[in-house]
């Protein structure tokens, strides 16, 4: 019943910006904590960052300063702001929900792709 459902991903030259979202839909309880991973061709998964129900963030090393992560509560929806992209940026992003109640969650992955 719990879907996330993530937008925003694309195709975008070194220096621009894309603006993720992911939606919790189909359930009363508020996600305690949401944020994004990301994955490399070849590579590990990924924290990028994570943001709790009260507004505290975690962000990988690599994207602080760069990359915004924020989220509205009344809709259980996360935003990462992707500011001065890089092409080591590129890989799939995926949605990360984790309740208080209940299993955690995770959206089916939007293609980033950052050019040269």
């Amino acid at each position: 019943q719990v879907q996330l459902v993530e937008s925003g991903g694309g195709l975008v030259q070194a220096g621009g910006s894309l603006r993720l979202s992911c939606a919790a839909s189909g359930t009363i309880y508020i996600m305690n904590v949401m944020g994004w991973y990301r994955q490399a061709p070849g590579k590990e998964r990924e924290l990028v960052a994570i943001i709790t129900s009260g507004g505290s963030t975690n962000y990988a090393d690599s994207v602080k300063g760069r990359f915004t992560i924020s989220r509205d509560n009344a809709k259980n929806t996360v935003y990462v702001q992707m500011n001065s992209l890089k092409p080591e940026d590129t890989g799939v992003y995926y949605c990360y929900a984790n309740p208080t109640f209940g299993p955690e969650y995770w959206g089916q992955g939007t293609q980033v792709t950052v050019s040269s």
